[in-house]
Parts: structure tokens; sequence; C-alpha cells
């Protein structure tokens, strides 16, 4: 799953992703709401990546991560969340690793090398 506001940024890391073959289904969000809400539901394909940005009106991905943290904890087990982002601000990585749920921080664009070892890592 990709949370991303802007679109050329998931259509760039949906390809990143279809081009490696790491994925059947990619599902891409505009806004942490949507991806959340996506999330709640249960219907559909639940993700086993999440690749989320920081930066995004409405609901932003700290706040997307609090939210989270609230929903079924069997759930949570079976996701792994990666923030993708453009910040490359110290600030923003150190406020990452207090997040249990986030087990990696990058910065944009994904690229296959990238993709590659997070697959590696956690799958």
């Amino acid at each position: 799953m990709l949370i991303d506001d802007n679109r050329a940024d998931n259509y760039y890391h949906e390809r990143v992703i279809r081009n490696n073959d790491s994925a059947d289904i990619i599902i891409a969000k505009e806004s942490a709401e949507d991806g959340l809400a996506y999330l709640k539901t249960g219907e559909g394909t639940q993700p086993d990546i999440i690749f989320l940005d920081i930066n995004m009106p409405g609901m932003n991905g700290w706040e997307f991560l609090e939210e989270y943290h609230l929903l079924d904890k069997q759930l949570q087990s079976k996701v792994t969340i990666v923030m993708l982002t453009t910040s490359a601000n110290p600030d923003d990585k150190a406020k990452a690793g207090t997040f249990d749920s986030l087990l990696d921080f990058l910065v944009k664009p994904l690229s296959a090398e990238q993709l590659d070892r997070i697959i590696g890592s956690f799958f």
C-alpha cells in the first residue's frame, strides 16, 4: 500500500514495485485518512507493507501512525510500515524511531535497491 498525497509519487513508486515484480496488488491512497479507512474495513486485500509519507494535508504520517496503533493488534502484526518521505530532517528520522510499528525510514524516491533490501530484511 502506498499512502501519499502526491499522485506522481504514487505512480512512480507503483512502477518501481511492479518493475521489480515485488507485488501482485498495489493499493494507492492519496490521504492518510483514506489509508486508515481502508485498513479499518478489513475488506479487500490487506497490505503486507505500507509505504507512508509524512507531509500530507489533513492527517499527516505521524498522526496516521498514532491512529494505526489503535487498530487490531493482529492486523498490525501482519503489516510492515516504512516511512517514505522527502524529509531528510534528522528530527523526523529520530521521531520515526519512537514508533514500534515503523520499521524503516527512507527518503524518496523509492529505488529497486531499497525495495530489495526491505523485502530481504522483513519478508
